[in-house]
């Protein structure tokens, strides 16, 4: 007996020379005595040696799905390389065992072979994954084959998987309507309400600000627009009719880019050398349209589920498929708030500044780098020699390329099946940071303009745009009136006049500085 020996999965990641992308969050080891150890997000369990499988197929599947939960990525790349017979075998030899009928099933859910197999008769139905430990279907289906209630939240095309952490359970609870009510209680219906047309402006240009685009305001406009028109609104936004009508709006008349791609796309930018650094590579174009499929199937089986999870699962898998020639990022980030609001967790006409939020802070703009690296750097690390640049060609969307990946094929099984638990837990703090320091700060500053407003009109009379524009250059000349303001407004030259209203603006608008107009 060696102390130290693998079981379960690591096992039959070494008896078979299977090597997946995304690392097990679960490993499981022969000791001494029983322990647990967590380490940077992985769970390392210790077996005393009465615990050890023996050494074949058989036992260590069944330990690991016993006791390691599900990896769906591993196990497609598995099946490929575990002689069929030795499961046909077994699931004819135990036909009731509840970890045959489960490896029967995925091997043919992930495979899309049938089993040599009559199938099973008699016994109860087992779920397949553990929805004490996963975020599942609303209703399974059952699989009566192999009498398996189907409760994955996706299909073979797409089908993520979120682990069930103490934060994704704080996601299936959060209720952001509830805190929406408590910030109208404290500032006001009018005031919030005033608030969520900025804030669709604002969630606009800090989109942009992520893909360093900030400057450019009628593309501001166009995408502020896309949102206050269509969030919500769109029954199946994940559709290529719905995505090309997005993308048009997005990107306008000038873009030279429309439509699904039908060429490469990698994520990535070049160096003082002119060296390309590749970040990310996206799956093979002719698998983007039933990943996309798969996706929609997602939101129609978890429907009625978590609005943050769904939130993110549609948001951060619609990056990583990366489906069209140009406006990924945004669509993605629109998901966010389309899917919150058809999941009715926000009222129209919110729109949660989720992007503002994210480049809040260089925290929290690393922080939003760091969770796409979750898949993107284990992704090429494992593909690092598998990509090269080569001869111009042109592809059959006009776009020319020098780009080629020689693995789509083995890659498809990490774009189909990506965990994305780290990726719920980002967007529930982003999301209650969003509800509970963002949208207050926002409501609190457009209390103080309307005060400032008031208490100025007990000096000067005027419209509230040329009250707001003497408050604005005030504030931005850092307590001074410029001379272009006194040319504007003569009256600015009293001395009880100039000095009254920098006084105003000073205490009503100067605490509030650190807020981004």
């Amino acid at each position: 007996m060696v102390l130290g020996a693998w079981i379960g999965y690591r096992w039959l990641a070494e008896r078979y020379s299977v090597s997946p992308v995304q690392a097990f969050r679960m490993d499981s080891q022969i000791a001494k005595a029983r322990s647990t150890e967590h380490v940077e997000g992985v769970i390392h369990e210790y077996y005393p040696p009465a615990f050890k499988p023996e050494d074949n197929f058989i036992d260590h599947i069944t330990f690991a799905l016993k006791r390691e939960g599900i990896h769906l990525e591993f196990l497609a790349r598995l099946f490929k390389s575990v002689p069929v017979i030795e499961i046909e075998h077994w699931v004819n030899t135990e036909p009731s065992g509840q970890y045959a009928r489960r490896t029967g099933f995925f091997y043919e859910w992930l495979t899309g072979q049938a089993l040599n197999f009559g199938g099973v008769t008699v016994g109860n139905y087992v779920d397949a994954i553990d929805a004490d430990l996963y975020f599942t279907a609303t209703r399974p289906d059952n699989n009566q084959r192999w009498r398996v209630r189907d409760n994955l939240p996706g299909n073979r095309d797409y089908c993520p998987i979120i682990y069930r952490s103490e934060l994704v359970k704080s996601a299936e609870s959060y209720d952001c309507n509830q805190r929406l009510q408590a910030l109208e209680a404290e500032y006001g219906q009018d005031l919030i309400m005033r608030s969520a047309v900025w804030l669709t402006i604002k969630e606009s240009q800090a989109s942009f600000k992520i893909e360093h685009e900030d400057k450019h305001t009628d593309r501001i406009k166009r995408f502020a627009t896309v949102m206050e028109k269509h969030c919500g609104q769109i029954q199946n936004p994940l559709e290529a009719s719905s995505l090309t009508a997005l993308q048009n709006e997005i990107l306008g008349s000038k873009s030279t880019r429309y439509g699904l791609r039908k060429s490469p796309v990698f994520v990535g930018e070049n160096n003082l050398d002119a060296l390309t650094m590749v970040h990310y590579i996206a799956p093979h174009w002719d698998d983007t349209d039933s990943m996309l499929a798969g996706l929609s199937t997602f939101s129609n089986r978890t429907a009625g589920k978590s609005a943050i999870i769904r939130a993110a699962v549609l948001s951060f898998g619609f990056v990583y498929i990366h489906p069209m020639s140009d406006g990924n990022g945004r669509i993605s980030r629109f998901l966010i708030n389309d899917s919150l609001r058809r999941d009715h967790a926000i009222p129209a006409p919110f729109i949660l500044p989720i992007s503002a939020t994210i480049i809040s802070s260089a925290n929290n703009r690393f922080g939003y780098d760091q969770i796409l690296e979750v898949l993107s750097k284990p992704f090429m690390q494992h593909y690092q020699d598998q990509y090269y640049f080569g001869s111009q060609i042109k592809a059959a969307d006009e776009v020319e390329y020098n780009f080629y990946f020689k693995a789509y094929a083995d890659a498809c099984a990490v774009w189909r099946y990506p965990d994305l638990t780290a990726h719920s837990e980002y967007l529930l703090q982003i999301l209650d940071q969003t509800i509970n320091q963002e949208m207050p700060k926002e409501a609190r500053y457009l209390r103080s303009i309307r005060m400032t407003r008031a208490r100025i009109k007990e000096v000067i009379e005027g419209p509230d745009s040329d009250i707001d524009r003497i408050i604005r250059s005030i504030r931005d000349s850092h307590g001074k009136i410029s001379n272009k303001l006194l040319k504007e407004f003569p009256m600015l030259n009293e001395v009880d006049v100039g000095s009254e209203i920098i006084k105003i603006v000073q205490e009503e608008l100067m605490s509030l500085s650190e807020m981004i107009y």
